[in-house]
């Protein structure tokens, strides 16, 4: 969250939205957004029941498996954006899988705290 804040402070007409199913959590996030004075809306709620948000970048950690989790993806991401996502040391086989009933593009960055992990950059997706 607080990285999702410092890019809201370069691009400050940005508007973020963290989906968090836990209400421990969610009221933790509050809690953050609130003692660091950020501008973070926290909506308490599972992705799947969240209505479309048009999103330009989507992000997730240890939500789903990528086939899954490009469903709820592509759901909230607009025709142009970017998901960004957090995979761990089988992010190349969740990738196969997902090929077999998505298209899309990606990149995959190492990661910096994990040399096994990667973020995933993820345009163009379309359900196949």
């Amino acid at each position: 969250m607080v990285v999702a804040a410092i890019l809201h402070e370069i691009s400050p007409e940005s508007r973020i939205t963290l989906i968090e199913s836990d209400q421990r959590k969610s009221t933790f996030l509050r809690t953050v957004n609130r003692e660091l004075g950020l501008n973070v809306f926290v909506k308490t709620s599972r992705i799947e029941d969240c209505p479309e948000s048009n999103a330009q970048i989507v992000s997730a950690r240890a939500l789903a498996p990528l086939p899954k989790l490009l469903g709820y993806v592509a759901h909230h991401l607009n025709t142009t954006g970017t998901a960004l996502l957090q995979k761990g040391q089988s992010w190349e086989k969740e990738v196969a899988d997902a090929q077999t009933s998505w298209k899309f593009i990606y990149t995959a960055h190492k990661s910096v705290t994990d040399p096994s992990s990667v973020v995933l950059e993820i345009k163009d997706i379309e359900h196949v």
